[in-house]
This record gives C-alpha cells, structure tokens and sequence, in this order.
C-alpha cells in the first residue's frame, strides 16, 4: 500500500514533474482549496497528508498545467492594473505587457470631465475596467464580437462595480454615430500560421490571429477609426513584437498626426498610436 503524500512531498512531486516552485505551490493551495497565493500556509502544514480528493484535484491540475493551460485559467482570476479579474477559456488570459497600453490609454486623457473611451475587442474587460477603475469621471465603452467573452468582461464589471457600457458586435459596428476623444484596442494580431500558436492552443484562436500577416484588424481599425474620433482624439493600438513600424506606416497613411510608439516591460514596442487631427 502507497503512503499517503504530506504537503511537502505533494510539492517536491509537481517540481519533480517539471513544473516551477511557484506554480507548483499554486496548484497545490488550489487543490487544497486554499488562496493561490497562500504560501505560507503552505510552510506551516508542509506535514499534513492530503486527502484522496485533494491528491484527484492537484493531479488534474498538474496535468492541465503541464499541458500548457494558462495558470489564471486553473485559478479562474488574473491580477491586471490592481483588478482582480475572472478569467476562463472564453477570453485571453491578460498579458502583463497590456498594460502599458493602459498606462499610455491614462496619460493621453485630459483631466477634464465628460470625456468618452472605447475598449474595441474587450475581452475580459480588462483595460476597459483598468480606465473606469482609473478614471470613473470618463464615459467608457467596450465591444466585443464574441457573446462568450462579453459575458466574462460583464460579469467582472458588475463584481467590481465599474460603470462600462459594454456593447455586442464587430469593431465599431455598434457605435455607429458616436465619437470618442480615446479609442484602444488590444486585437488580435498574430499571423494564421504563426508557429507559436501551438503553445496557444488554449485560448480562443479568433482573439489571437488576424490573417496572413497578423495586420487585418489593425488596418480595419485604423480605416474605420476616424469616423469615430473627436478632432484631437487618439488611437492607440497594441500589436506584436515586430509590428510597430507596419503599423506607424498605417496610421501615418491613415492621416493620424504625432504617431509614435510605446516600449513593454521588455523594452520592445509593444503600442503605438496616432493623434486625429479632425479631416475627414
């Protein structure tokens, strides 16, 4: 007859397995039942045995993981711009990167009342709530074209209690006749045959590749943009890693003014954005 495994030994075994400490700690609060981030529980019990139960639910979460399940979609939450946000296979897990985006979103809005922000291809919510969190004297919006994923990005807005109006639909197609001094987007923007994406594999795949060269929604918000911007309002887009100048040329093309880019906690260009300068 096996022993039954204690805490510690629970741990060494998910390390043993190839998972990093950290998360192997994680996966074992989560299976016990206990907050992820509840490591020094985990010091004080590290001889208590698990129950059969516990040793079911971290062995399937241990497989989950190591066959590159994102960790926010095993805990259900993912921590961006100070929210806590509920998280499943319906949207994207948040990037940490994103939030320069945001940063950028909050410099770029006057601190003047009755300002309006859209968030287009919303997702979880998250920059749209990370704005009104932010800025709760300016009017957002937020549109996404899948339901599943505005069903997540509505509940976590009405936990947190932020006002966004969120709207169901492609692009800007539900706000027509509305104009905004801000519009953000974080779209898909990855290449159809992108060999990467088969660590994506997880994540809904129509929020992450957008054609050939990854470029089709970043042209289609950059065309339709202007139809939808206050003269001196901004569009700030994020994209991939090798983008930025592709996407600088579509703006400047597009007659945005002031077009520059921004660098993610990596130093790479992450964001760029242009100035609408009120030709139509």
């Amino acid at each position: 007859m096996s022993s039954v495994p204690t805490v510690q030994q629970a741990l060494a075994q998910g390390q043993a397995a190839g998972l990093p400490r950290l998360e192997a700690q994680m996966l074992l609060l989560l299976a016990l039942q206990r907050a992820p981030h509840d490591r020094a529980w985990l010091l004080a019990h590290d001889s208590d045995p698990l129950s059969p139960a516990a040793q079911a639910r971290l062995a399937e979460l241990q497989q989950r993981r190591l066959d590159g399940e994102p960790m926010a979609y095993l805990s259900g939450e993912h921590e961006f711009y100070g929210l806590t946000l509920r998280v499943d296979a319906r949207v994207l897990d948040p990037r940490p990167d994103t939030e320069t985006l945001v940063d950028w979103a909050l410099a770029q809005l006057p601190q003047h009342a009755g300002l309006r922000a859209a968030d287009l291809g919303t997702g979880s919510g998250a920059i749209a709530l990370a704005i009104a969190q932010q800025r709760p004297d300016v009017q957002v919006s937020a549109v996404d074209a899948s339901a599943d994923a505005l069903a997540v990005a509505q509940a976590n807005g009405e936990r947190l209690r932020l006002p966004v109006t969120w709207h169901l639909g492609d692009w800007f197609s539900p706000l027509a006749g509305q104009r905004f001094e801000l519009l953000v987007s974080n779209p898909p923007y990855i290449a159809e045959a992108d060999p990467h994406m088969a660590a994506l594999r997880h994540e809904p795949r129509r929020a992450l590749t957008s054609g050939a060269d990854g470029l089709d929604d970043l042209k289609r918000l950059v065309q339709d943009a202007p139809e939808h911007l206050q003269t001196g309002g901004w569009l700030l887009l994020e994209h991939g890693w090798d983008q930025a100048e592709a996407v600088r040329a579509l703006l400047s093309a597009r007659g945005f003014c002031s077009v520059q880019s921004r660098v993610d906690l990596a130093g790479i260009e992450r964001c760029s954005g242009g100035q609408w300068p009120g030709l139509r």
